[in-house]
């Protein structure tokens, strides 16, 4: 495939894509210590109900709307927050409705959401040539015991960038990243309905392949265009309510 010499579309007039997409709502939660305050009795009603809400989402809908939901616990790998639900959909409302039978229970009312990611997924236009990139039109979420996530933005300097410089850094990039067969990457593009202008994240079953495989791309040169990519957060897939018992 030959690169793109008009990515933006600009100079050819490209139509808009109204095609559907999915879109991609990386919700994280954290805990108020007085939860566990409250009888033993008390807190598992309020698990159970909060359980309830949230698997209601997808197991209410009708198959057709594709709605996807991943539990992640984060309980004592990061400070600030103590799970995330990977939500998925071809409706961004639908995060609304997911959201709204949350907060109709009693527990979220001991939760905040110190981060809330939305993006949309799309097809790589660096990525089209390599089999197996993970940068296809459909998402499939949870494959790894792990998913390693961070928001991430290019400095502006990387869109001046001729399309021929862009695609040969990333080529680069995607070389590097070859050997590591045991991580998948999910990019996803938030341009325009989110701060971050893409949220990535990487599933896998191996914690060390992935920090190698990061550790090897900073010595890429398209990380010289990176402006920021944290913060960063290490999630472990459990069920539900496993991901509830972490909370106490």
């Amino acid at each position: 495939m030959m690169v793109d010499l008009d990515p933006s579309g600009q100079v050819t007039g490209r139509e808009p894509d109204r095609a559907n997409r999915q879109f991609l709502n990386y919700a994280f939660f954290k805990l108020d210590p007085a939860f566990r305050r409250l009888p033993h009795a008390e807190r598992e009603e309020l698990k159970a109900e909060f359980l309830a809400a949230a698997q209601g989402w997808t197991e209410d809908a009708p198959a057709p709307k594709g709605l996807i939901q991943r539990p992640y616990s984060l309980v004592g790998v990061r400070a600030d927050v103590d799970f995330m639900l990977w939500r998925i959909a071809f409706d961004v409302r639908e995060f609304q409705e997911a959201q709204g039978r949350l907060n109709r229970t009693r527990l979220m009312g001991y939760l905040t959401q110190p981060y809330n990611f939305v993006s949309m997924n799309k097809r790589s236009q660096y990525a089209n040539r390599v089999d197996g990139s993970g940068h296809g039109l459909e998402i499939l979420p949870g494959q790894g015991q792990y998913l390693f996530i961070y928001p991430f933005v290019k400095t502006r300097a990387w869109y001046d960038l001729t399309p021929h410089s862009r695609q040969g850094m990333m080529d680069e990039h995607i070389h590097a990243s070859v050997p590591f067969k045991g991580v998948r990457i999910n990019t996803s593009y938030s341009y325009g309905i989110d701060d971050q202008e893409f949220v990535v994240s990487f599933d896998s079953d191996h914690p060390q392949e992935f920090v190698d495989l990061v550790h090897r791309l900073r010595y890429t040169q398209a990380s010289l265009y990176t402006l920021t990519d944290t913060p960063m957060f290490t999630c472990v897939k459990k069920d539900l309510a496993g991901v509830l018992d972490d909370l106490g």
